[in-house]
């Protein structure tokens, strides 16, 4: 984006913008496209099918995350629709639903709408950079395409104690794992201790919900290694 440039709607943008928020033309709001920060955009033209935007100054420039990617077994959709929400506000740059042995919801994800879901919720938070929501893949084959100068935080149910591991070995790309809501089967937990690159620790002495586990190990994440250390 750049100062007089032109931005054109979709029908879904134009209808949320002239239908459902009633803005109009010479209406300024601030725009983001992940790239080049917020900037302020006036309404130059608007219809039902469309419209074209003005970019007039930029405002914010583009905040990046840390390279941390959150990986989670997709559970109910509106607590899936939490995580996603979540792990944009907490800064998630890549955002991975994942395919375990015990996942149930699999048949159900839809990812278009998690995408919907973290566009939003950057919008919410007044944030620059909208998390990539990538498709369903199987765990096995993720861990198998994996780059091993990521480190994997991968979050035990099966474990008591604290998160020592993991405050020791700082810097890199990261990856945080989250299983379902039914738990690591053995063969993974096997294949995932057996990892070089794999970090387990503990979220404390109790068993979390898949959706709470996934806040909860981003805020441990954020506090010892990320951008709020």
């Amino acid at each position: 984006m750049g100062v007089g440039q032109s931005v054109p709607l979709t029908r879904e943008q134009a209808h949320y913008l002239f239908g459902v928020m009633r803005m109009g033309e010479g209406t300024v709001l601030s725009l983001i496209n992940g790239r080049d920060g917020e900037w302020d955009a006036t309404v130059a033209q608007s219809s039902k099918k469309g419209g074209i935007l003005v970019c007039a100054a930029q405002t914010k420039p583009l905040q990046m995350p840390p390279d941390v990617w959150l990986m989670f077994a997709p559970i109910r959709k509106e607590r899936t629709a939490f995580i996603v929400e979540k792990a944009t506000e907490l800064g998630a740059a890549r955002i991975m639903p994942v395919q375990t042995a015990y996942t149930n919801n699999a048949d159900r994800i839809r990812v278009d709408k998690l995408r919907a879901h973290a566009l939003e919720a950057t919008e919410q938070c007044g944030g620059t950079y909208v998390p990539e929501v990538t498709d369903l893949a199987k765990l096995a084959k993720v861990l198998d395409g994996w780059d091993t100068s990521r480190k994997l935080m991968f979050c035990d149910e099966a474990m008591v104690g604290a998160a020592s591991a993991l405050l020791s070995d700082k810097g890199g790309p990261w990856a945080i794992l989250i299983g379902p809501e039914g738990g690591f089967s053995d063969k993974e937990r096997e294949q995932l201790r057996a990892l070089p690159y794999a970090h387990p620790v503990s979220l404390g002495p109790r068993i979390l919900r898949a959706d709470t586990a996934a806040v909860a190990a981003l805020t441990l994440w954020q506090q010892a290694i990320g951008d709020w250390a």
